[in-house]
């Protein structure tokens, strides 16, 4: 249990650092905004491409083939403001719900007067003609010689805080334009990336309101227009060019025709725009729905959006940092109950894609924004990334105890194995398992050490160490200690070795080789040096024992260990090597065994049946 609260401590304590630095960077910092505004573009396409146009809104094109045409007749643009006034009178005819200029008619031309005169007297005449106009630069400069705020018709008071002498850095149309009281701001403001995704319903300034020009239509005719709504974030209707545009020149030459050949009620009740798309006019937006919208569609989406009350709306601003919570949480519980790195890798996958799956359905469906980037990439994909970094670390920590731990009772080729396996934990935990124990003791021992110093007869007795314990780690045994001059080893643990018992006694061959060639390093000394070695297969408890606070070690217990003790107990005066019966039926195949026979073995109830193996 300590154990598992540790994880979940360790896990949530990471989810809170990730989660603060995440709402720091996305709001603080605005790390998230480009890449939100990105993934958000992506579905606002597919939501365009779910909704076409307004079928009532159409734009009046000053197109390439418009400025070709009338060239021939009325010169390069900008052409006289006689023409637009006589559009004006046209259309007029026809009955539309509003005829919106995306064209700024600034300055009185020199010695054209009576052309701007046709122009004011046809939009007097039109009461659905409606004009643009354009805030400036706020320059000190600028706002002191602007147009005083108190006689602009469409100017409101909005509070107490309304300065009556206020004037505004202001593009007007021709006075009379402005006379009309028809007239609005066409002023958009690129996000930082420098794309369109919205349009200003209203402009305040030293406490008064400017409507755009969208939204002064939108009001005349009855849509809904909130002031409290100061700006709109569009949804887009289609790529460019997806409006239904007539080419300027074909309107023009109609309408002056004796006898037109365009239907007569072609605009009647619509909702007519004229601008231009042209290119060389330039007058051309980056959008979410390319690098080259033209400007009249961007006035006809806002148009679009205000009749049909559509708009997109953004998430509150504590959704990110709250969806941002809920990503971590889901991870930290998966890394609390010990997910690895894949399972990790693929839970943020898949977390992923639930969110932008999720945000994909919200806009196209909802037209709610919500943020992605922040609950994924700088709190999912961050987390994992640490994380797995931090499990990583963990591991290598974890495998390396275990190398230090068991390089002292086995083989380095065995730890390498074990620590790169899948059973470390396993390893450290306590087990009942079937193993095979031996035991080797020394004897003559006492009579050699009494003719030798105390540093003789530990060099004696760590020589002969050397040899017995390589043998035992060739044939990847575990040391499990030294009991005076005896060994104590075993197989079984704590790798899986189905032919444990065959290993041991191929060691014990094997000790005997080693003990001859120790006997022939001692010379006559070792003549009465001698061993007796004691194997025995059956279950035993493996595992580390002792006290976690100070020392442990990794050992077995239980009656197989007895038995094998007793087993070497036994040897004296029989034979070197002695094995019980399951020893022997286990390696039946590996060696011939000589029947001892039945021995009563100190501490059991029953007797042992003992064998010796030989080998050829």
């Amino acid at each position: 249990m300590p154990n598992k609260k540790n994880n979940y401590s360790r896990a949530l304590g990471l989810a809170a650092g990730v989660w603060l630095f995440a709402v720091l960077a996305s709001t603080g910092l605005g790390l998230t905004s480009w890449l939100d505004h990105k993934l958000g573009d992506f579905n606002l396409r597919s939501l365009a491409a779910r909704l076409p146009p307004d079928p009532d809104i159409v734009i009046i094109d000053i197109d390439e083939p418009a400025l070709e045409a009338m060239a021939l007749e009325y010169g390069r643009y900008p052409w006289s403001r006689a023409v637009f006034g006589a559009l004006l009178h046209g259309l007029a005819r026809q009955g539309p719900a509003a005829i919106v200029f995306d064209i700024l008619f600034v300055d009185p031309h020199k010695d054209h007067a009576a052309d701007d005169l046709l122009l004011i007297n046809a939009a007097r005449a039109t009461p659905q003609a409606y004009f643009p106009m354009v805030r400036l630069a706020a320059t000190p400069e600028a706002e002191r010689a602007g147009f005083p705020l108190a006689q602009l018709p469409v100017a409101e008071p909005i509070g107490a805080t309304t300065d009556t002498n206020a004037r505004a850095a202001l593009l007007l149309p021709l006075p009379g334009l402005v006379a009309t009281g028809r007239i609005g701001t066409i002023d958009v403001h690129p996000d930082t990336d420098g794309v369109v995704r919205a349009y200003p319903l209203f402009t305040e300034m030293a406490g008064w309101r400017i409507p755009s020009l969208p939204a002064r239509v939108a009001q005349d005719l009855g849509y809904p227009v909130t002031s409290e709504l100061a700006t709109l974030r569009l949804v887009w209707h289609g790529p460019a060019l997806s409006y239904r545009r007539v080419s300027f020149h074909d309107v023009y030459f109609d309408l002056e025709r004796r006898h037109p050949e365009r239907p007569r009620d072609e605009f009647a009740n619509k909702i007519v725009i004229i601008g231009s798309t042209a290119a060389a006019l330039f007058d051309l937006r980056v959008t979410p729905m390319g690098a080259k919208f033209p400007g009249p569609e961007v006035v006809a989406t806002a148009v679009d959006n205000l009749k049909n009350g559509e708009r997109l709306r953004a998430a509150p601003p504590w959704s990110e940092a709250l969806l941002t919570a809920l990503s971590l949480m889901l991870l930290a519980v998966l890394f609390a109950r010990g997910a690895g790195a894949l399972a990790m890798g693929l839970a943020t996958v898949g977390l992923t894609v639930v969110w932008l799956a999720g945000a994909w359905v919200t806009l196209v469906y909802q037209r709610l924004s919500l943020p992605v980037v922040a609950p994924i990439v700088l709190g999912g994909w961050i987390y994992y990334l640490v994380a797995a970094v931090q499990a990583y670390l963990l591991e290598r920590r974890n495998r390396q105890r275990v190398t230090r731990l068991f390089a002292r009772f086995l083989d380095p080729r065995v730890v390498g194995e074990l620590v790169e396996g899948e059973g470390t934990e396993a390893a450290l935990r306590g087990q009942r398992r079937e193993i095979t124990v031996l035991f080797s003791d020394i004897r003559g021992f006492t009579t050699l050490s009494e003719q030798k110093s105390p540093q003789e007869v530990v060099d004696l007795l760590n020589r002969y160490f050397s040899l017995q314990v390589e043998v035992i780690f060739r044939h990847q045994g575990t040391l499990d200690k030294y009991i005076g001059d005896a060994i104590m080893a075993f197989w079984g643990a704590p790798g899986e070795q189905p032919d444990h018992a065959c290993r041991a006694l191929a060691a014990a061959r094997d000790m005997q080789l080693a003990l001859a060639q120790f006997k022939e390093e001692l010379g006559a000394a070792g003549e009465q040096f001698d061993i007796g070695i004691g194997v025995h297969t059956g279950e035993a408890v493996v595992g580390f024992i002792g006290s976690p606070e100070h020392r442990q070690d990794y050992t077995i217990i239980g009656d197989t260990v007895n038995t094998a003790s007793r087993i070497e107990s036994a040897t004296k005066g029989k034979a070197r090597i002695l094995v019980s019966q399951a020893t022997r039926d286990a390696c039946r195949d590996t060696a011939e065994f000589v029947d001892h026979g039945f021995a009563k073995l100190k501490g059991r109830t029953g007797e042992v049946h003992l064998y010796e193996p030989k080998w050829t």
